[in-house]
């Protein structure tokens, strides 16, 4: 979710004939869909291999923060250059270097989760994360509002959210199940933001831009979902 979407000065697809509109989206959600698959193949790899006990033991040994740090910034540059790059080649470069980070980042949560509460927690927060975000994409599609106004709220939330993660991280106290819902608010928020974004405002050559905004959103809720299932485990 990197809340900014591209500021061109071509024309959006929103203003194009209803066959490029509709070409337009069937890409953003074809490469979003390909993006979570992807993630999901990574996964697998890593934990059938038994390289995902030996990465979270690696990114548990050095501070959490610091790797946060280095998420954000893999994060900040995917985005920047899916959305400003005009080669078709680094804006796909741009998307798999991000779903690989955060296949990664995912790691040490996704084996905590399977030592405590086995496989079946993951599965369940993946469907509902999934629910979440069709009914959210529903809303949009049905209302065709604009939701460009929750933009600045969101940015406001995020860096909120860093600073409690910060702090959290320094100081050495929990973030409890108030915190994941409230990221789970900020990530919905972040759903009709993008979807209403993909709807009015990218313009036609942006689809991987805008399945890398989306696939972000929708890999923050999965994230906070999960957590908010293992609290309740507790």
């Amino acid at each position: 979710m990197s809340n900014s979407y591209p500021m061109s000065e071509r024309m959006p697809v929103a203003s194009m004939r209803a066959e490029a509109r509709a070409a337009f989206i069937t890409r953003t959600y074809m490469h979003l869909l390909g993006a979570i698959l992807s993630f999901a193949l990574i996964e697998i790899y890593l934990f059938q291999s038994g390289l995902a006990v030996t990465i979270a033991r690696g990114m548990l040994s050095v501070s959490w923060l610091l790797v946060l740090g280095g998420f954000m910034i893999v994060g900040w540059l995917g985005s920047r250059v899916a959305h400003t790059a005009a080669s078709p080649a680094a804006q796909y470069g741009a998307l798999a270097l991000y779903v690989v980070a955060e296949a990664i980042i995912f790691v040490p949560l996704l084996v905590f989760a399977q030592i405590k509460a086995g496989g079946g927690v993951i599965e369940s927060a993946a469907f509902v994360t999934l629910l979440g975000f069709g009914a959210l994409t529903a809303v949009v599609w049905y209302t065709r509002k604009d939701f460009s106004f929750l933009g600045s709220l969101l940015k406001w939330g995020g860096i909120i959210a860093l600073v409690l993660i910060a702090a959290g991280v320094i100081f050495g106290f929990q973030l409890g199940t108030f915190f994941s819902v409230a990221m789970i608010a900020l990530a919905g928020g972040a759903i009709l933001y993008d979807t209403s974004n993909v709807m009015h405002h990218y313009p036609e050559d942006r689809h991987v831009a805008a399945a890398l905004e989306l696939f972000a959103s929708v890999a923050l809720m999965f994230w906070y979902v999960l957590r908010l299932f293992l609290a309740s485990r507790d």
